[in-house]
């Protein structure tokens, strides 16, 4: 826009002589006084969408699929294009008009006039990289998804989300943690990555340190399905996944780390506890070591965990109708959001539920270089179906969902062109374009943001990036993105790194 200094002399209808000087030379650009007119709407709209719903959400809730679904078998289904891409599905309609989705997911069909699908995600690492897609990274490699301590890893959003409360509320530690995950500590049932000190990077606290990772539950159930294998062409195994059902009896616990240890009750644990306070007040009066603050919050979580019930009923599930668990599946998957939704409900400001690793490395990921179509069939495409619409209805339904922001996401997306090479075919990793979820929060209803090519492949309009995603869930939270944390030497970093808030995603 052409733009003159002068002063800023108001009209009788609020236009100042500037705008008005500015309109009459917006021809020679080729642009009218309407345009000019529609422009001034579409900022004023924005600014006003962005300025409401800062901080609407009260809570998230990040469902990570790990290992990384097809854009094609999921919400950007080609079915003009030729076989080698279309693939073995087809597509349904939404209730969305003009929103068409892989025929797999009916149940999902249903609930897209509720949720936001982004088709142009995008970005330039086609590689497993769970902190990438989930912290302010700049980069990411092969090297860095088992290096969970790495310098150049960065703190992953829940870890952020809990540093900020705690900077607000002071030394305050909630009854319910501000950062939990499920089902278990990421990777550690995978055989490849839950072995010795191998971990596999992304939800952790890096440079703020130990005390800001996830809380871990751990799930106590056994598998009950053998799904199909990773790798039809070698693997041996049969394996019974939970992820793909699991018994009623199944359950979430705090984990070894916050039970009484046998032979100690409440009574004796206050005693001890006590006597255990007295001791700190000496020792911080002679001790300034820079690890006394960490351990001391340690203790305090460890103290509220084991004195207060709040926590370890909510993420009883037994305590629901047996007719609301099967309403999410069976599965670990659905138990998993199902408790998910019970932390918010108790005051959990922000819930991890991964899909990860189990057993043989990936056999229950998305990661289909193999069997493809049986694993999206048989698998991975109905546990999905019938677990994430219940989420959003249950959520809409006991008032929660406006101030539950509901992200659900991956590392990337999987190539256009299959590979009929392996046994069931498979596609590979891409990142160039793929498709993700949001709900609730502030983030709009029924809303499609970007368009891919007619293959899947590349974005042809409006590319999203990972860290767009966390720009926009931390101003949802009433986190301002652009702030800055220290790292353990000061130095300031910024909260969402490059990423910028999408306007497009708001309602």
């Amino acid at each position: 826009m052409l733009r003159l200094t002068g002063a800023r002399t108001k009209l009788c209808d609020g236009i100042s002589r500037r705008d008005l000087l500015q309109i009459g030379g917006l021809g020679a650009l080729g642009l009218s006084a309407a345009d000019w007119f529609r422009l001034r709407e579409t900022q004023a709209a924005n600014i006003t969408s962005a300025s409401s719903s800062f901080g609407k959400a009260k809570a998230c809730i990040l469902v990570f699929l790990s290992g990384s679904p097809s854009q094609h078998e999921t919400f950007d289904p080609k079915p003009e294009a030729a076989a080698e891409i279309q693939g073995e599905m087809g597509a349904i309609a939404s209730n969305v008009p003009g929103l068409d989705i892989c025929e797999r997911l009916p149940r999902h069909a249903q609930i897209m006039d509720r949720v936001t699908v982004v088709r142009s995600m995008s970005h330039e690492y086609p590689l497993h990289g769970v902190g990438y897609a989930t912290s302010a990274m700049p980069m990411t490699s092969a090297e860095l998804n088992s290096l969970p301590r790495d310098s150049r890893q960065r703190p992953y959003i829940g870890s952020i989300v809990d540093y900020i409360e705690q900077q607000r509320t002071g030394r305050a530690i909630p009854e319910v943690p501000h950062n939990i995950g499920l089902p278990w500590l990421y990777g550690v049932k995978s055989d490849k990555y839950g072995a010795g000190t191998k971990r596999l990077s992304g939800p952790y606290a890096s440079f703020l340190g130990p005390t800001y990772d996830p809380l871990w539950t751990d799930f106590d159930g056994p598998g009950t399905k053998i799904v199909p294998k990773l790798n039809a062409n070698s693997q041996v195994d049969d394996v019974y996944d939970p992820f793909g059902g699991t018994t009623p009896d199944g359950r979430f616990s705090l984990g070894a780390d916050c039970q009484f240890p046998e032979g100690m009750n409440s009574s004796r644990f206050t005693q001890r506890r006590n006597l255990l306070e007295q001791f700190d007040r000496t020792r911080r009066a002679l001790d300034n070591h820079h690890d006394v603050g960490l351990y001391e919050k340690h203790q305090q979580m460890a103290y509220s965990l084991l004195s207060t019930s709040k926590m370890s009923e909510a993420i009883d599930i037994q305590r629901e109708p047996i007719a609301t668990r099967e309403k999410y599946g069976m599965t670990l998957f659905g138990q998993s959001l199902l408790a998910a939704r019970r932390l918010v409900e108790a005051g959990g400001k922000f819930v991890s539920v991964f899909w990860d690793p189990y057993g043989p490395f990936g056999a229950s990921c998305w990661d289909t270089h193999s069997n493809h179509f049986p694993r999206m069939k048989d698998y991975l495409l109905p546990v999905y179906d019938e677990a994430f619409p219940v989420l959003i209805l249950d959520l809409e339904e006991r008032g929660l969902l406006e101030e539950t922001a509901v992200l659900c996401i991956s590392e990337h997306g999987r190539t256009p062109q299959i590979d009929s090479g392996p046994i069931g075919a498979a596609r590979h990793h891409w990142s160039r374009a793929y498709s993700a979820v949001y709900a609730g929060g502030g983030f709009a209803k029924g809303r499609v943001v970007g368009r891919t090519d007619t293959i899947g492949g590349d974005v042809e309009s409006t590319p999203v990036s990972p860290k767009d995603i966390l720009a926009t869930t931390y101003h949802l939270l009433g986190i301002d993105p652009h702030g800055m944390i220290p790292d353990q030497t000061g130095r300031p970093h910024p909260i969402a790194g490059d990423g910028e808030l999408r306007l497009e995603l708001l309602g």
